[in-house]
């Protein structure tokens, strides 16, 4: 299986939105909803507080309980890839998946009511392009890739600088790291 991460520097990320403004566009996400958004986290205690921005989405997980309990199988995973999918003609709307997601990163699609998430541009990645919000980012803050390949930009990054991973103690291996 090919595991295709997002690395998200947040020392560079300014919260901009720009990210999900590409990504409604690529996608043709109907107004009010969005299939990725931008966080700003504060820590500490006044007055050494710290304010991080983070763009979040699906995480593409190793280990997808959406997938695993998925009663249709309209998510699954895409070509061999670490990358979920939803058939839309194969949701039926029962938002397991939802409920099986630590990330809030499902949507029901109104008013055919299946089920939508991020989908990392995969139309995008088979073409060898990044996704949309990684090619627009103003900042270069955000990277894609491959973890397979030891020599990836992804793969130099996470060796390199210390990183965190979203609710790692759910055990769905999440593979949007945070740069920090």
């Amino acid at each position: 299986m090919t595991r295709f991460v997002m690395v998200i520097d947040t020392r560079t990320c300014i919260g901009c939105g720009d990210c999900v403004v590409a990504c409604k566009t690529e996608n043709n996400v109907p107004e009010g909803l969005n299939r990725d958004w931008v966080v700003e986290a504060t820590s500490g205690t006044y007055p050494d507080l710290k304010t991080e921005f983070r763009s979040e989405r699906c995480n593409h997980c190793s280990n997808p309980t959406c997938v695993t309990l998925c009663p249709t199988g309209a998510s699954h995973l895409w070509n061999d890839t670490n990358i979920v999918l939803v058939e839309p003609e194969k949701c039926t709307g029962c938002k397991a998946c939802i409920a099986a997601c630590p990330y809030d990163a499902r949507l029901v699609m109104h008013p055919d009511g299946y089920i939508d998430k991020c989908t990392f541009c995969h139309h995008r990645v088979e073409q060898g392009l990044d996704p949309a919000c990684v090619s627009t980012c103003p900042t270069g803050c955000m990277h894609f890739g491959s973890l397979d390949d030891p020599h990836s930009k992804v793969s130099q990054l996470l060796k390199t600088r210390d990183h965190k991973v979203l609710k790692p103690e759910t055990g769905n291996e999440p593979n949007v790291y945070y740069l920090t």
